[in-house]
């Protein structure tokens, strides 16, 4: 079982000081968003869930956290050079609005199939847009072909210990809020979220278990965590496009291996069931790599019978024609 102690210890990447630290950074910054509940969803699951809403983030998702606690440590030379990212779609709008929060310029590596929504959010914030095809070339290639272009810092969208810290401060606000937990249920893809929040929580919730989630099609991150080491899988065909990571980081898999309890995984279905739940019952937007803890709560994946648990809401960027066609019910055969 992994230790609820050694938070601070300095063999992680991060500890609790430089989540507390980025707190004090993004304040004012980014949004405290709020922990929203609902009677059905207890008596669906017989828990006490906390939503901790990150769809009504600044940019629509918790990147800005992250992204903003990272450009704000630049030097002056970095800051003179600018700064380029990859991203499916949230990284990168957040990091465009930070960047542009910091007069810092911003070129964003994307993938020309991430969401038109997140693609014209992040022109829109300011990020100059570089596409790629992510299943021709791997993104690390096109981002070091741009950096050899144009120069600049790079800030991936995961496996840096300033994004992984401003990410925990989502755990330290809910926590801080909702007081102590039993379970905290985490969206995972890369691990920046889920080690800055697992390092959060064994803080201030000692007892609490610390779960992440990933699309059953690209379970990467479980099987890393259930084997010891770190394994690569090709893009995964599913419809949580921030979540198609082919690897978890060398600095957020150590945080993993000694603070989380556990990764488990949803279908597509499964999230499509939670987008209709937080949409209908909630009445909230929420994208499908938003929905992947809840989808695990909401559909028994994981047994919250009893317990107090904190369900992280990543996002809500999601085009809405999109959207439309997810929660349209499938007409019966005939």
């Amino acid at each position: 079982m992994p230790s609820t102690a050694m938070t601070d210890s300095t063999d992680l990447a991060i500890s609790f000081a430089d989540v507390a630290a980025a707190a004090g950074r993004i304040a004012g910054v980014a949004h405290r968003t709020p922990v929203l509940t609902s009677a059905t969803a207890d008596a669906l699951t017989g828990g006490r869930l906390l939503f901790k809403c990150e769809n009504f983030q600044r940019t629509g998702a918790f990147k800005i956290r992250g992204a903003y606690n990272a450009i704000a440590q630049f030097t002056d030379a970095q800051r003179a050079a600018g700064v380029v990212a990859y991203s499916s779609g949230n990284h990168a709008q957040a990091i465009a609005l930070a960047a542009r929060l910091l007069g810092v310029k911003a070129t964003i590596v994307m993938p020309m199939d991430a969401p038109a929504a997140k693609l014209e959010a992040t022109r829109g914030y300011g990020g100059e847009v570089v596409l790629y095809d992510r299943y021709a070339e791997p993104p690390d290639a096109a981002v070091a072909r741009v950096l050899d272009q144009r120069g600049g810092t790079y800030i991936p969208p995961f496996d840096h210990p300033h994004v992984m810290a401003g990410q925990g401060t989502l755990a330290k606000e809910l926590i801080e809020e909702a007081g102590p937990l039993d379970l905290l249920v985490v969206p995972t893809s890369g691990g920046g979220l889920l080690s800055g929040c697992a390092v959060a929580a064994k803080t201030l919730s000692p007892g609490c278990r610390v779960v992440g989630i990933e699309p059953e099609a690209g379970n990467d991150a479980q099987q890393s965590l259930r084997s010891g080491s770190i394994v690569r899988i090709e893009p995964p065909k599913t419809i949580a496009d921030g979540a198609q990571s082919r690897n978890v980081g060398q600095l957020t898999f150590p945080v993993m291996q000694r603070l989380v309890d556990d990764i488990d995984t949803v279908s597509d279905a499964q999230l499509v069931d939670a987008i209709r739940f937080f949409a209908s019952r909630m009445k909230m937007l929420v994208e499908p790599t938003g929905c992947l803890a809840a989808a695990a709560v909401l559909s028994g994946t994981l047994d919250v019978r009893g317990l107090r648990v904190g369900v992280v809401v990543t996002g809500g960027n999601v085009d809405l024609a999109r959207f439309a066609t997810l929660v349209q019910p499938v007409a019966p055969a005939a």
